[in-house]
């Protein structure tokens, strides 16, 4: 079987809510990252085999398959297939597992994974509501939670307080601050060059990072999800609402020395579980336990992880039943700075792995997610 490797990785700069990419189309944003990998890793489309992209709210703006129509906006003609998947939260994540799958068993040889939302102009949950289950669910399972209460059950299962889950936020807030200023996010965030209320602008920088958000700023804020005190969980504390994409270039270790591509890192090992439903978000704690038993490394061996920060509790959660140093996660800040596109975040959060490896000469990275529904989804990289 062959080594699947992360060529390169790129994403957009995440607009706030209603912000500088609020009047970009989402095909116009999904197509941004694929002209990027062309322009810096210079290949003719036509060798990409598939594009594979997330996107969890398929409807009006970003229905008809926004996989297929990305390439055809990026001007990459009409002959590079694409497909659209919906994992929830992992939807990028697990469009890099599938072309590394379709890679390492050579039925594809060069595929592109990434992701899309604009949540700006396609509001998550567009797609239906919550209540809108088989009455037979309900024989299986007694209720069913939104991921806000999902994530308020976690911090009472972890005894997570307000002050625990506020300062993994100024953490987080602090380190994108710390990385964005120190230029880590160079060579991965690419500019995107659109219109807002009919003038040019470029936009280079993440839009939703609060830098100066503290304590005392957090404790100020309401609760989002129960009554005061009730719960932990507020916007300060939760993934910000953006616009935004990414994508990877994937190929094999023997067709990237062909092209003379220089690889970030191999992807070693992948792995998908399901979790209790109503608790929704635990699902990062099995997916690591289960990715680690498939290898051959311990939890020490790993140099850098990334959790996503969809809710701080998770985060928490995860942290106290791994017992990995919060020191050796989401180093660069997380989705509480700079935000949560959910079907682009999982291939960014595996680029910022493999730029960051590459940065530090450190060897091994794992990225984690929670999903929707109870799920989970993780996968461990190697720099090469």
């Amino acid at each position: 079987m062959r080594d699947a490797v992360i060529v390169d990785a790129v994403r957009t700069p995440f607009g706030a809510h209603g912000g500088l990419l609020r009047d970009t189309h989402p095909q116009d944003l999904a197509a941004e990252p694929l002209k990027a990998l062309e322009d810096r890793n210079g290949f003719d489309p036509d060798i990409v085999d598939d594009v594979i992209y997330g996107c969890i709210t398929p409807v009006d703006e970003q229905s008809k398959n926004i996989g297929r129509l990305a390439p055809m906006v990026a001007g990459w003609g009409d002959g590079i297939p694409g497909v659209q998947l919906h994992r929830f939260c992992g939807s990028g994540q697990q469009a890099v597992n599938f072309a590394a799958a379709n890679v390492e068993s050579g039925r594809q040889d060069v595929v592109v994974a990434g992701g899309v939302e604009h949540m700006t102009r396609i509001p998550m949950g567009s797609d239906g509501e919550l209540s809108d289950m088989s009455d037979t669910y309900y024989e299986e399972f007694d209720e069913i939670t939104h991921q806000g209460e999902g994530a308020e059950r976690i911090a009472e299962k972890y005894d997570l307080t307000r002050e625990d889950v506020d300062q993994i936020a100024v953490d987080s807030q602090k380190r994108w601050s710390e990385a964005w200023e120190a230029g880590y996010y160079d060579n991965q965030v690419v500019p995107v060059e659109t219109e807002v209320d009919g003038e040019a602008v470029t936009v280079e920088r993440d839009g939703n990072p609060r830098p100066g958000t503290d304590m005392e700023t957090l404790s100020e804020l309401p609760l989002a999800f129960r009554e005061e005190g009730n719960g932990v969980h507020h916007a300060g504390n939760s993934s910000g609402i953006v616009d935004g994409s990414s994508a990877a270039l994937i190929t094999s270790r023997e067709i990237a020395e062909e092209r003379g591509w220089d690889p970030l890192a191999k992807i070693r090992e992948t792995q998908v579980v399901g979790a209790d439903p109503l608790l929704n978000l635990t699902g990062p704690i099995p997916a690591t336990e289960e990715v680690m038993a498939k290898s051959d490394l311990d939890l020490e061996d790993i140099d850098l992880f990334e959790v996503n920060e969809a809710f701080a509790s998770v985060v928490g959660a995860w942290l106290e039943e791994t017992g990995v140093p919060w020191e050796k996660t989401n180093v660069n800040g997380g989705a509480i700075a700079h935000g949560h596109p959910p079907g682009a975040t999982g291939t960014m959060l595996l680029g910022k792995l493999a730029h960051e490896l590459e940065r530090t000469g450190n060897d091994f990275a794992l990225s984690t997610m929670c999903i929707g529904y109870g799920q989970g989804i993780a996968t461990i990289i190697e720099r090469l």
